[in-house]
């Protein structure tokens, strides 16, 4: 007895009217609870690390220089505006409305309404606790203290201290790749894909942009916090979907010199 492995490719409209988006999801509270609480958890002691964090004194400013920070680092240090920092949370805010309004304008997100209110709380809370945690333990100075544009207590203030990495981009990027997996797993034959995914691209790169003018993050920390907070938004929807075998045909198969089971996999 031997099995055969086959992989076929169908253009069949059946296959296509068969999705069920009632079936795309599956919650285990049993998993999703305790990942989601350790999340919040974590992020509560991040924010105690983070207010905890000692502020510049005076000669350790003096001692800052451009020299030390990475050559690719070195193109906004000594940046500041509160202007651009401003702009950074329009982007920022509008972010986390996006899988809000897609639940609420779209009818096939608002019957799964509750999986994807489970799923986005616990994508947030992972990249807050990634977040959190790395910002409360590494010291870096944002790029606005490598330069005299800033007032001279916002550079030594703890906050200027925690520079690594991004973390405006990489919650903007969780929600909005997030918003963009769980349409695109929703809808697969929307026309809307493609657009959804320039949308959730855009939105967290005009936040690092503006994140980066002001002064409050080097390359480096946008680059990484938008890697970070893109792969929270797309993995977790991911890791929630149920495998699909309506599309699995199992039949015995004869060959020549052999018997066995085929096994085939319609794309």
């Amino acid at each position: 007895m031997s099995i055969f492995f086959s992989k076929t490719f169908s253009q069949d409209s059946t296959l296509s009217s068969s999705f069920d988006p009632k079936n795309v999801y599956h919650i285990s509270w049993k998993v999703d609870a305790p990942v989601t609480g350790a999340g919040l958890g974590l992020s509560v002691l991040g924010l105690h690390l983070i207010q905890n964090k000692d502020s510049l004194t005076m000669d350790k400013l003096n001692q800052k220089s451009k020299d030390d920070i990475p050559f690719f680092d070195r193109g906004n240090a000594g940046y500041y505006s509160e202007s651009a920092n401003d702009a950074s949370y329009y982007p920022f805010f509008a972010s986390f409305a996006m899988p809000v309004l897609f639940v609420i304008a779209d009818k096939t997100e608002r019957q799964q309404a509750g999986k994807i209110i489970v799923m986005y709380t616990e994508s947030l809370a992972i990249t807050s606790a990634l977040f959190t945690i790395t910002a409360g333990t590494v010291q870096r100075s944002r790029p606005l203290v490598y330069g005299d544009k800033a007032p001279i207590d916002t550079r030594l203030s703890n906050n200027s201290q925690r520079s690594f990495y991004a973390g405006h981009v990489a919650a903007a990027a969780s929600a909005t790749f997030f918003a963009a997996k769980v349409y695109s797993d929703l809808h697969p034959d929307s026309k809307f894909r493609t657009y959804v995914w320039i949308i959730a691209a855009a939105v967290p790169a005009v936040t690092a942009y503006y994140r980066y003018e002001a002064g409050q993050h080097f390359l480096s920390d946008n680059i990484l916090g938008y890697a970070i907070g893109a792969a929270s938004g797309i993995l977790v929807p991911a890791l929630h979907k149920n495998k699909n075998f309506d599309r699995v045909t199992i039949a015995p198969a004869m060959w020549q010199h052999a018997k066995g089971i085929s096994i085939a996999y319609n794309f």
